[in-house]
């Protein structure tokens, strides 16, 4: 009877255990060598209504051999033939449930793609390599005027071999880069960038390997790491950008809890023409105890084309090799107008290749050079893409009669709502947040510290042609801790839209970005920079200098403004040595409010209102 009861309790708890779930649930136990096809399988046979998939806690590998191969176009990525592991297409109401487990992967991978799926819940797990895709050094000796560098590589955990007189690496499944390529220098204690860096690419003219195992790098360059920094490279541009562990994809309702990225050979998280997409909890940085200072190889979250709402939460970001995130929509080059409805448009970055840039339905904005303002808009009734780069747009309404070629096209439906709160971002190459979303965009209670600008709005007409100007931007309560550290001129906060020649007025671009009630506490002069802002407020800021970083530019305006309109300054407080307080040209000076502020001293060109 006792043995009945107990099976009848375990049958209960059983019960228990899967009722919670809908639909079909598979499960997943550890054990050892690749699981890549296994789990390819029993995915392939799984409905696609209704799945979840259960991860007991233990360690799973995952290899390119046997993965599920398809052509992909990735934005902001390498194009071509990728190996994923976890393929869902045409997925709804899926959940993933890892409970803690180490997912590891091995080789070329993308490790999760979502395509045309809704309602995905992804939770409690973490990605890592088990051979980075990086070359790691410490810096022995430098001789700038001869042109070379000893250096230690690391061995331990690192693939790479020196072939000839050149570093071949990673040296995985006959991958290697084809040189050293970007590299930048990070603190040994701290694993932040070094102060003062700047990035470099490096492709030496000869490589020897000394008695003791150092290896003496033969290079002319402009900055040279310093002795004691550890240098990691990552390939060339064009190279080292295989794939995001996290590719969304025309899809919707995507929430991330609890999901780590320790390593990446492209970006963490990555969401394009999707619609709501959540992440909490979760993070990109590096496992605990490694030797390794570098997480993913490119930014920890990128969204391109989102709409609705995206939620960045109680995150963690470091040791990345690019944005914390990138928040912006994407302009298409006008080639041709074909006839009254219908333009013909080219994608003009070559890491936007195959992006689908509208859809029937969408509202498209119009900017017609020389000025970068949306100045209409019209309902998409057909697309035809003639292949990756071109393709064909019918409107509902007759096109613009002053439309030409060389004008810009943006896309207004797919726009999010963007709010990052209690984040913190740092020890990373490049901004920690960047906004171009002319919807509402909240960026609060986050602890920041940046190579580059903390806070960028950069839309660009041109290179990366990546939209758009903001509208209503609230940053605050935020702290942000020695930001702009880099070798080159940045500030905690900087508005600098990239226009080019062929849209270079001095007419307003972004507008309505309030920061306000912030900690700033810093060690160089520059607080916010800004060109062609208007209705810009900077309010209730708390200022202090820092002492532990020698000052890169000490002499600039802490407060910059050029081509600005409506900015007002006031009620911020500075505590540190006596700095210039604000530059601004004949425009900006025109109705830039001063008043209230303590410790910051006025230039003589400006009068307390």
């Amino acid at each position: 009877m006792k043995n009945i009861n107990q099976l009848w309790s375990l049958i209960g708890l059983l019960f228990i255990t899967f009722s919670g779930y809908a639909g079909e649930v598979i499960t997943f136990t550890p054990k050892a060598g690749d699981r890549t096809y296994e789990i390819r399988q029993a995915l392939e046979k799984a409905s696609k209504n209704d799945l979840t998939v259960v991860f007991e806690k233990g360690e799973y590998l995952f290899k390119p051999d046997l993965a599920y191969e398809q052509e992909c176009f990735v934005t902001n990525h390498e194009n071509g033939v990728k190996r994923i592991a976890f393929h869902f297409n045409g997925f709804k109401n899926l959940t993933i449930k890892g409970n803690g487990s180490d997912f590891i992967f091995h080789g070329q991978m993308m490790p999760f793609r979502f395509d045309n799926c809704e309602n995905v819940k992804v939770e409690g797990f973490q990605i890592d390599w088990d051979i980075p895709f990086s070359f790691q050094a410490e810096i022995i000796e430098v001789n700038e005027e001869e042109g070379w560098r000893i250096v230690k590589p690391f061995t331990d955990g690192f693939s790479w071999k020196l072939k000839g007189q050149r570093i071949v690496f990673p040296e995985i499944d006959e991958f290697s880069f084809s040189c050293l390529g970007s590299s930048l220098p990070f603190d040994p204690v701290t694993k932040n960038i070094s102060h003062g860096a700047h990035d470099q690419t490096s492709i030496p003219t000869k490589v020897e390997r000394l008695s003791n195992g150092n290896l003496k790098i033969y290079e002319k360059q402009k900055y040279f790491a310093p002795v004691g920094s550890i240098l990691h490279s990552k390939g060339k541009k064009g190279e080292n950008r295989y794939a995001p562990a996290f590719h969304m994809i025309n899809s919707k309702d995507l929430h991330f809890d609890n999901t780590v990225v320790h390593h990446a050979i492209g970006m963490g998280y990555l969401a394009e023409k999707c619609e709501n997409v959540s992440i909490i909890n979760s993070g990109v940085y590096l496992k605990e105890g490694t030797n390794r200072v570098v997480s993913s190889l490119a930014d920890a979250t990128h969204f391109c084309n989102v709409k609705g709402d995206i939620l960045v939460e109680n995150c963690r970001f470091e040791n990345m090799l690019d944005d914390g995130t990138n928040v912006h929509g994407t302009y298409v080059v006008v080639d041709e107008v074909v006839d009254d409805h219908t333009v013909r448009v080219k994608l003009a970055h070559f890491q936007q290749t195959g992006f689908e840039f509208t859809e029937k339905g969408d509202e498209i904005w119009f900017i017609h050079a020389p000025s970068p303002s949306r100045k209409g808009v019209s309902t998409v009734a057909k697309v035809e893409y003639i292949n990756s780069t071109f393709s064909n747009i019918t409107f509902d309404e007759k096109l613009p009669a002053e439309l030409k070629a060389g004008d810009l096209l943006e896309n207004k439906t797919y726009n999010p709502v963007f709010t990052m709160r209690g984040c913190v971002i740092q020890n990373h190459r490049a901004r920690n947040i960047v906004l171009k979303s002319p919807l509402k965009t909240v960026i609060e209670n986050n602890k920041l510290s940046s190579m580059m600008s903390s806070i960028l709005f950069r839309g660009e007409s041109f290179y990366w042609y990546e939209s758009g100007a903001v509208k209503d931007v609230l940053i605050q309560n935020n702290e942000f801790t020695n930001c702009a550290n880099a070798g080159k001129e940045h500030a905690v906060m900087w508005i600098t839209p990239r226009l080019g020649k062929d849209y270079s007025t001095t007419e307003d671009y972004d507008h309505g970005i309030k920061f306000i009630n912030n900690t700033i506490r810093t060690f160089d002069a520059r607080i916010v920079r800004a060109d062609r802002a208007a209705d810009l407020l900077i309010k209730g800021n708390k200022i202090y200098q820092t002492t532990e970083l020698t000052p890169l530019f000490p002499d600039r305006a802490q407060f910059e403004f050029d081509n600005c309109s409506r900015v007002e300054v006031s009620n911020n407080t500075y505590e540190g040595d006596e700095r210039l307080g604000f530059k601004a040209d004949e425009k900006s000076k025109k109705t830039l409010k001063i008043k209230n502020n303590s410790g910051i001293k006025n230039s003589t060109k400006f009068s307390q209102k």
